[in-house]
């Protein structure tokens, strides 16, 4: 069967996904939503999309859909993840799952209350680099691992924040750099390592954009329950975009992810045999949005369920703490809500 998905919010991250939705043979784009008539129409039109909505109220109720597609601001995630849950429609959301922590917890109970799947897209677990190398420290190949080191030097001009005004208050995005681009890649170290992060240090600066509310530069060393330490540095002020890198350290060998020039690990003192994601397709984004519809309309494991994207949300948010206290923070869990 078909999986008919409707998406909501009509900007450019939706515009990125819809490309791929298009592509997929198994994906029927049924209907979109924005609260822009002008906006949603211009899209429809777009992608030959036959419903369109100003109101996710009446496209949850009208519009015949097995799924929904979240690409709104942060502060919209936790009531509309509510209202899919309540109206039993499986969504895939971009990250983070929701704001804070605290909303993401609820989210993550009322999925798993209501057997409604919701998806996270953290789709860097489906590139083939950080996929590879999240397998192989799972895998135990590595030994013990030491440190993870994470370096996001991305570039954004002030349009970034002109044509998204929610990205500039901490109220609607929850944070800037470290939730917005960083969290991505932190996602991956604490998903190779599957364990629990448990305190945090940080500080952020606002260099490039001074009069927003959010930060431009992040810097955190976060603590796992088995010593390891991950130390992210994440920007978007930096000079023009470079490639993020990953640098793992074990005791038994190293690893080296970069996305440049395209997608790659590198292992070093040991042989590994490189896993590959799940899902087949050209871009990370695409496997990601396969390995929805194959969740949804053939329950094979996703990625990253709502539980699943708890963990980098919480360390983000003890960073954020840290940074502005100037102590260490404890870092949030299921079982630990200091």
């Amino acid at each position: 069967m078909k999986l008919r998905l409707g998406i909501v919010g009509c900007g450019d991250i939706a515009t990125f996904t819809t490309l791929f939705a298009k592509l997929n043979r198994g994906i029927d784009v049924a209907a979109c939503c924005d609260i822009s008539a002008e906006r949603a129409a211009k899209f429809a039109r777009r992608f030959r999309i036959p419903q369109q909505y100003t109101a996710y109220e009446n496209m949850l109720a009208q519009a015949d859909l097995d799924a929904v597609y979240l690409a709104v601001p942060h502060h919209l995630h936790h009531p509309m993840l509510l209202q899919a849950i309540a109206s039993d429609k499986p969504t895939f959301v971009e990250k983070p799952v929701t704001r804070t922590w605290a909303e993401g917890i609820e989210v993550a109970r009322l999925s798993a209350e209501n057997k409604v799947k919701i998806a996270v897209n953290y789709q860097y677990r489906y590139d083939k680099g950080c996929y590879a190398l999240a397998r192989a420290v799972q895998g135990g190949n590595l030994g013990a691992i030491e440190s993870v080191h994470i370096n996001v030097p991305w570039s954004r001009q002030a349009g970034y924040f002109e044509n998204a005004g929610w990205h500039t208050h901490i109220a609607t995005a929850g944070g800037g750099t470290l939730i917005t681009q960083g969290s991505h890649f932190l996602d991956i170290a604490l998903w190779a390592l599957g364990e629990q992060p448990l305190n945090a240090i940080g500080s952020t600066l606002k260099r490039r954009f001074p009069d927003v509310e959010v930060e431009d530069t992040a810097h955190g060393e976060i603590e796992t329950e088995s010593g390891a330490v991950i130390v992210i540095d994440s920007t978007m002020a930096a000079d023009k975009e470079r490639g993020v890198t990953i640098e793992v350290v074990g005791e038994r060998g190293s690893a080296r992810y970069s996305n440049r020039p395209f997608p790659h690990v590198r292992f070093r003192g040991v042989r590994v045999r490189k896993a590959r994601p799940p899902q087949r397709g050209i871009h990370a984004l695409q496997r990601s949005i396969e390995g929805f519809r194959a969740w949804v309309v053939d329950d094979e494991p996703y990625l990253t369920p709502a539980h699943e994207a708890l963990p980098v949300l919480a360390a983000v948010e003890a960073v954020y703490k840290s940074a502005k206290t100037g102590q260490p923070a404890i870092i949030r869990t299921e079982n630990n809500h200091a």
